[in-house]
């Protein structure tokens, strides 16, 4: 019986049925410039037996320092292919994270990308005494590297691929071989959480465990992609949800084809066309305002004619949903409304969309609901970097909005008494490195503790209320779950992010944040010059009325004791680079409750 290693999917790339086959690329310059299954197999070998060439020993540990490019995953293949472990790093870390990372790692190689990167590097390097070889990318300039310490080998990419090319060319066998000898218990990755509070764990995880978490997503949506299947991959690949969108085509055969850039993402849409994409729930978010700014921004009769289609489609969807079946004037009407109105926003994706899968923080069943009406099926999913991604997900056949979904292959769920969701399954982390405490807190004889509180349904799908640590118990002593608050606020136009304060409190109050975009076609109206900053935007207060009026829509679907009495508009856009959004965009609530304490007490003692 063949091993469960990543070592065994990249063989396949090299068998005779698949090896001329379409694989990974890459956009460029409006176009897709994309490598067969067998010129990707023959360039992860080619860096393996070049990275096989240095001072490299197994089980070696190698930081990738990098936005999301096609050589990043190029590279982690090559280092699992070499029985090395990956270890990402978010690009956007400033040096203090990226030292410790280094440090508690014992990070001997890093692969880094741009100037931005060497910098941090060259202030840092003396404090990581393990780095040994630094390998850059073309957007290193020389200046920089020669500020690099003389203790550390510069490598550059190509240099690394045309000395590994040249090694497996002589003898592609040493490359075969070593594939067979990786082992399932080989240290695959240390994948740090990014974290909203404290320092970065390193979630350990193993050949066997990735292996299993993708043969898990091929058992629930093996059967409805494929090979002729193209995913647009732009997600950070330091985060577990990208790092798996990248691995998928190991499995499903597919074509993952690289996006320019997070700000070309639009642009590339066009060129890809996918039929299947990965992101996070800010992506839809940010799709569902636009439409809807759209709508309150157009005719009075193109208002009318979207609130029928919303109507009818509505209609449509509600008999499926109940089991069903719509009458042949319900189906003429729906078909009309896609026709005419819901068929643009298709449009706006390439056209081709079979399936979009969102994780990495909660979507709103609303968002959901919305965009099923232009047969864009979302599919959410659930998981953590602890279980190496997504561990349930909404089945194809049967999506439910609001669910995460069902297990995916062998992932065991069970509800603890106070809620949290527990977790058992191979493909899950099996410590965290150098930190025994934290390890003996999450796992416990054998299941994990994912600090999220849900239930499963009476039709085996998983529902999450919230984080543990979120729920809130005011001074009444009633238990609120933030999180739907919050994504029932978000869909209001003005809302880009909400963070509900009121723990011990007789009321709730909460941080709004927004975003100039949402305001740029009533920056006039509003007394507002065009190149309104916004900390100006949160303090006009014609802009206070319309988050006042926004709130109190938002209020009329809570309960009393759930509504927000009182509101701080943050006068600065939120940004990873900011350090209060995650790389998953989820709020780094403690960073704010400290930087806004002040704030928040005078809203509580007037």
């Amino acid at each position: 019986m063949a091993k469960k290693t990543l070592g065994q999917l990249v063989k396949l790339k090299n068998q005779p049925k698949f090896k001329n086959l379409p694989s990974i690329g890459h956009v460029a310059n409006g176009e897709i410039h994309q490598l067969t299954n067998q010129e990707f197999y023959d360039k992860v070998a080619a860096l393996s037996c070049g990275l096989q060439s240095l001072d490299i020993k197994i089980q070696d540990k190698i930081s990738l320092l990098c936005l999301t490019r096609m050589e990043w995953h190029f590279f982690d293949m090559a280092i699992l292919m070499s029985r090395c472990v990956t270890i990402p790093i978010y690009h956007n870390y400033m040096e203090d994270t990226i030292e410790y990372i280094l440090t508690n790692s014992e990070s001997n190689l890093l692969f880094i990308e741009d100037n931005d990167q060497l910098e941090k590097i060259i202030k840092l390097e003396d404090r990581t005494a393990n780095l040994k070889y630094l390998v850059y990318l073309d957007g290193c300039d020389q200046k920089y590297l020669d500020q690099v310490s003389k203790k550390v080998e510069l490598i550059s990419y190509e240099d690394l691929m045309s000395k590994g090319a040249e090694i497996y060319k002589k003898d592609p066998t040493h490359f075969e071989q070593k594939l067979e000898e990786i082992e399932e218990l080989d240290l695959a990755s240390i994948v740090y959480t990014s974290g909203t509070t404290g320092e970065p764990k390193g979630a350990v995880l193993t050949q066997l465990g990735i292996y299993t978490m993708l043969d898990n997503v091929d058992k629930i949506i093996g059967t409805v992609l494929g090979q002729e299947d193209k995913t647009l991959t732009f997600l950070p690949l330091a985060h577990v949800f990208g790092r798996a969108d990248s691995l998928l085509h190991l499995v499903l055969q597919l074509q993952p084809i690289y996006a320019e850039s997070i700000e070309k993402v639009l642009e590339n849409l066009a060129v890809v066309k996918p039929t299947v994409m990965l992101a996070v729930p800010r992506i839809f978010e940010k799709v569902y305002a636009k439409v809807m700014a759209k709508v309150e921004n157009g005719s009075f009769i193109k208002q009318k004619l979207f609130g029928w289609a919303l109507k009818v489609s509505n209609q449509y969807f509600e008999k499926l949903d109940n089991d069903l079946t719509p009458t042949t004037r319900e189906i003429f009407q729906r078909n009309l409304a896609y026709k005419i109105v819901f068929s643009k926003i298709y449009e706006q994706f390439g056209g081709q969309v079979k399936y979009f899968v969102s994780g990495g923080a909660p979507i709103s069943p609303d968002i959901i609901r919305f965009l099923r009406n232009a047969n864009l099926t979302i599919l959410e999913g659930y998981g953590l970097t602890e279980t190496i991604a997504p561990c349930t997900i909404n089945p194809p056949h049967r999506p439910i909005a609001g669910t995460v979904g069902i297990p995916m292959g062998d992932v065991q769920l069970k509800i603890a008494e106070d809620g949290e969701i527990l977790i058992k399954s191979a493909a899950m982390l099996t410590e965290y490195y150098k930190n025994s405490e934290a390890t003996a807190s999450t796992l416990q004889d054998g299941w994990l503790y994912s600090g999220d509180i849900g239930e499963i349904t009476p039709d085996g799908y998983l529902k999450i209320t919230d984080r543990k640590k979120d729920i809130i118990i005011t001074a009444a002593g009633k238990n609120i779950a933030p999180q739907r608050i919050e994504n029932i606020m978000k869909l209001e136009k003005h809302i880009s992010h909400m963070m509900v304060v009121g723990d011990k409190r007789k009321f709730l109050t909460a941080l709004v944040a927004i975003e100039k975009e949402s305001f740029i076609d009533e920056l006039e109206t509003l007394g507002l010059s065009g190149s309104a900053s916004i900390a100006e935007i949160a303090a006009n207060d014609k802009v206070q009325e319309l988050l006042q009026q926004e709130l109190a829509s938002g209020n009329k679907q809570l309960a009393k004791f759930e509504t927000i009495k009182k509101i701080i508009t943050v006068p600065f856009e939120l940004t990873v680079e900011s350090g209060h959004l995650t790389p998953s965009l989820k709020l780094k609530k403690k960073v704010l409750m400290s930087e806004f304490e002040k704030q928040i007490e005078e809203l509580y003692s007037t």
